[in-house]
């Protein structure tokens, strides 16, 4: 596989009074997203704007770690910041033309107004990755970008404590969102084998979820790595993986043996033969209530399914249940058999 070559287009005014505000003051590091960026590819550019003059400390910082520094002269307010803004974003899109060999630009900004220049570049087929302090970062950046790292997040940044921005516990973190995770892998792993109608890769499930947030990031979960989420995934039954064609990219599939949602189409149909038994037919709306009030942790989602329709539906096809459309009443009719 060919090695991503890197352009790296720092706002450094941006960047450094965004971590300073938003992480207690912190000063702001450079060298975790360049240790970042190292685990995707080949940084062939590196250049940082701002009035430095401003920044004396920091100049000599990111001298040390081979950025060129682009000065935009001091001015007032918010024509200095316009002046920074535009000089990045023409120099960009120079180097996009001049430099075929980029693959891949990185925009270290959590400004807005860089919004159209990603657009730009992703129109003339370059990826776009995206680093800011979350707390100063736009809403409108990250979906913009194929990928977008949240600064507090790099490994080697330790907000101080007492914060906002601070990073939680590792065991914290593993705690929250499990079930969503677990929805998110499951449903896009789903959409991937009815759209490719073949084997998935761990890469290409990876590629998918960040199509679908370009903010995701196991390291939220406390995973260190996407292969140690699979891992995880594995052991708790909700994925299965199998050796890949290359080294450290697995096949990823349900589990072949189907006993947790074979135990979730049983459910179903025990909640239904009891619902029936006393008033015949049900409607399908409100029926996934009934199955939660039986087993709260019940998901369609967990097993891959878009919704608890397609999940009834596999299960009427495998003849658990019959469904059955009603015009009077707009709905599904469930039944047992």
């Amino acid at each position: 596989m060919e090695e991503e070559r890197i352009a790296l287009f720092v706002d450094f005014e941006n960047l450094a009074i965004g971590a300073r505000e938003a992480l207690n003051g912190m000063e702001f590091d450079f060298e975790p997203i360049a240790n970042a960026l190292a685990e995707r590819g080949r940084v062939v550019a590196r250049r940082a704007y701002a009035d430095w003059s401003m920044f004396a400390d920091a100049r000599q910082k990111m001298t040390r770690s081979h950025v060129e520094l682009i000065e935009i002269p001091q001015r007032m307010g918010a024509s200095r910041k316009n002046a920074a803004d535009i000089k990045m974003a023409v120099d960009a899109i120079e180097l996009a033309f001049e430099r075929d060999y980029v693959t891949t630009f990185v925009i270290c900004t959590g400004d807005s107004d860089f919004t159209p220049l990603v657009h730009k570049l992703r129109e003339l087929n370059k990826k776009v990755i995206g680093v800011g302090v979350k707390a100063s970062t736009s809403a409108m950046l990250p979906p913009a970008c194929d990928e977008f790292l949240f600064y507090e997040n790099l490994e080697g940044v330790e907000p101080l404590r007492g914060t906002a921005g601070a990073r939680p516990e590792p065991e914290e973190i593993a705690d929250t969102g499990t079930a969503e995770l677990e929805s998110l892998i499951t449903t896009t792993l789903a959409g991937l084998q009815r759209s490719v109608g073949g084997e998935v890769l761990a890469s290409s499930l990876k590629r998918a979820l960040l199509r679908k947030d370009s903010t995701f990031s196991e390291a939220d979960y406390g995973f260190r790595s996407f292969g140690e989420l699979l891992r995880h995934l594995e052991t708790q039954g909700v994925i299965e993986l199998s050796e890949g064609p290359g080294r450290g990219d697995p096949i990823v599939q349900f589990p072949s043996t189907g006993t947790s949602e074979q135990a979730a189409f049983e459910l179903l149909a025990d909640v239904v033969k009891k619902l029936t038994s006393k008033n015949g037919p049900v409607v399908l709306s409100g029926l996934k209530n009934q199955l939660r009030k039986e087993d709260p942790t019940f998901s369609e989602k967990k097993f891959g399914y878009g919704g608890f329709l397609q999940f009834c539906k596999a299960a009427a096809t495998k003849g658990v249940i019959e469904l059955t459309w009603d015009d009077a009443v707009g709905d599904y009719r469930v039944s047992a058999v």
